[in-house]
């Protein structure tokens, strides 16, 4: 159930306040359900899975054409291949083919609530709205400034609207800072990064997407 009011204060990249920004609270003031929250982190774990691990079984290992011994007569057990799984060297029977998969999914409307909860947590004591992102050019520093002025030293996640190449390009080599698109914003991220930074204009992409 959403509360009846949320309301965060917009600054400019100085870290001034220029005005106070009404939120919407079907978006933003969600209580926290933590098994929906719980489930989108899973599936989103699960699907980075690159699920390359791989062993070799009897028949592709190379070698043990021959038969070691000759069947009977020599007091010792049968056997045919030195390449048999009960050989050092030989073939494993249940290791990881390759092509094994760990994919999950979460509904739409599952999903949906679970970012609301995350948004919501962050708009608590996390949550830095800018009214617009100016960057005329590439420079480390001038991002570096901006996050001291909003008082951002953790690790922090810049949420864009558009894709602003300067920006992205600037924090590149800032380390616990990552710049991503609102369409490209999960659970997990929203729950590891410390603060989420974004402009009026994404809020509102934000509210529209999810309301």
């Amino acid at each position: 159930m959403a509360t009846k009011k949320v309301s965060v204060a917009v600054v400019n990249m100085a870290g001034e306040k220029v005005e106070s920004l009404s939120l919407n609270a079907s978006v933003f003031g969600v209580e926290e359900n933590k098994q929906v929250m719980h489930d989108a982190v899973l599936v989103y774990q699960a699907n980075m899975r690159q699920d390359t691990a791989k062993t070799k079984k009897r028949d592709e290992v190379s070698g043990g054409g021959k038969k070691p011994w000759r069947q009977k007569g020599t007091g010792r057990a049968r056997a045919g291949s030195t390449r048999s799984p009960i050989w050092v060297g030989g073939g494993c029977v249940f290791g990881p083919t390759g092509v094994q998969n760990h994919k999950l999914s979460q509904n739409r409307k599952e999903h949906k609530l679970a970012l609301k909860c995350a948004y919501s947590a962050q708009a608590k004591n996390g949550l830095i709205v800018v009214d617009e992102f100016k960057f005329d050019s590439i420079k480390t520093k001038n991002v570096v400034a901006m996050l001291k002025a909003l008082k951002a030293d953790k690790k922090s996640l810049i949420v864009i609207s558009d894709l602003d190449e300067n920006l992205i390009a600037s924090a590149a080599n800032i380390a616990n800072v990552v710049v991503t698109p609102v369409t490209n914003v999960s659970v997990y991220d929203l729950m590891y990064f410390d603060n989420v930074i974004m402009d009026k204009a994404t809020v509102k992409m934000v509210e529209e997407a999810l309301k």
